[in-house]
């Protein structure tokens, strides 16, 4: 029973902070391990319990989404839900050692673009002459591999998205957080249904119930939550989860 309410509870957290910033399969993967999953099965349970409370996230941030460059949200959707299959595919078929070993790296350089993000496209276009932007061409290949990633392994894929909108695009991290929250579902809901019928998820189904009704209540908290905070509050937030992430993915490297 206690347990059941840790998972819970834990759901909750990671809920929440996906819907606020990012950084929920961080806390969901370690928790499902340290109750006994194996590490491909607990990556592929947080993924599907984590489904449902970022698409009530979603459905909170629904009419606030800015475009992301000249590429259309149901474009950028598409390739999301596309990529995220194909990194779940991924992690069913290969060992998960060559993405675990470049996490903390990405999620560094991600946080560096976050922390300088909106300076560098002046310096860049300074420095060139011209405008930096990226075409919606670029943008929706760079979703792609971004939603491979987030389908094999998901940790800091939303922090790693408003990184390239932002060094891409020069977006604003907090308006561009629904576009994140929405895209991170598209991720996570094609990859979760794979993981539904292809894994060994449903040989804990205790856990699996706990931890997605913690993440419907976490996302739809931290969803209206965020949204309550100031941009220049929100973007700390961000920040300062991102640089969290990135300490506690290199300590558990």
């Amino acid at each position: 029973m206690i347990n059941t309410l840790l998972v819970l509870l834990t759901g909750v957290a990671a809920g929440a902070l996906n819907a606020i910033g990012g950084g929920g399969t961080f806390v969901a993967l370690p928790a499902l391990v340290a109750f006994g999953l194996p590490p491909v099965t607990a990556n592929a349970l947080s993924r599907v319990a984590l489904v449902p409370g970022a698409v009530a996230s979603a459905w909170v941030y629904r009419r606030e989404l800015t475009p992301v460059g000249g590429a259309s949200t149901k474009a950028l959707t598409v390739v999301s839900m596309v990529g995220g299959g194909v990194g779940a595919g991924l992690l069913m078929a290969l060992p998960a050692s060559s993405f675990d070993a470049a996490a903390p790296w990405l999620l560094a350089t991600a946080t560096l673009i976050l922390a300088f993000g909106r300076r560098l496209p002046q310096a860049l276009s300074a420095l060139l002459g011209r405008p930096v932007s990226m075409s919606s061409r670029a943008v929706l290949i760079g979703q792609f591999f971004l939603a491979i990633y987030g389908g094999y392994f998901g940790g800091a894929v939303g922090i790693t998205m408003l990184a390239l909108w932002s060094i891409g695009l020069g977006l604003d991290a907090a308006a561009s957080n629904p576009m994140r929250v929405v895209q991170l579902a598209a991720v996570f809901l094609s990859a979760g249904i794979l993981f539904l019928f292809a894994s060994d998820i449903l040989s804990a189904p205790l856990i699996l119930a706990a931890m997605l009704i913690g993440a419907v209540v976490g996302g739809w908290a931290g969803a209206h939550l965020a949204r309550r905070l100031s941009a220049a509050l929100l973007r700390g937030i961000i920040l300062a989860i991102a640089v969290i992430m990135t300490v506690l993915y290199f300590l558990r490297g």
